[in-house]
């Protein structure tokens, strides 16, 4: 049977693994560092049509990577490699958890418009933190990711 069914499958989900890392990644590295110039009179530009058009791309990114995962369960079943696509499962849908009950009630009152200096901060600096750990959450991912790779690499699989 050909290997390249399971390798495609799990190149498409390190390739989702990867957007969600590299967002979360260049949101801590370059969008957080600037929170002190974000105002009452800047943030809705710079944040909520950013923040809107990712949702709907990460909503369906996220069932692409979900079914993805569900495969890769099923053809590394019975194989110590089953623990890659459980960790992707279970971390995607902690951060999927994360992003529904915590951060999107943020991004719906801030696309609400806020005119008040202090209720801004208080939930940039919420919004920032639930971030982190959905970053975190998304490293994790990746990271598991790259394990399956590796592992099949070094049992000299086809890839």
């Amino acid at each position: 049977m050909s290997p390249w069914p399971e390798v495609l499958n799990a190149a498409l989900l390190f390739l989702c693994c990867s957007m969600y890392f590299g967002t979360g990644w260049s949101m801590g590295l370059f969008s957080f560092p600037i929170r002190p110039q974000i105002t009452v009179d800047n943030y809705y530009l710079l944040f909520v049509p950013e923040v809107t058009a990712a949702t709907k791309f990460f909503t369906w990114m996220t069932i692409v990577m979900m079914a993805s995962a569900a495969a890769m369960v099923r053809t590394e079943w019975g194989t110590p490699l089953l623990v890659v696509p459980i960790i992707v499962l279970v971390a995607v849908t902690a951060a999927t958890g994360l992003t529904v009950i915590k951060i999107l009630p943020l991004n719906a009152r801030m696309s609400a418009g806020i005119k008040d200096p202090t209720e801004l901060e208080q939930i940039l600096d919420e919004w920032e933190a639930l971030n982190w750990v959905r970053i975190g959450l998304w490293s994790v991912q990746w990271a598991a990711m790259i394990v399956w790779f590796i592992a099949k690499a070094r049992v000299g699989a086809a890839v």
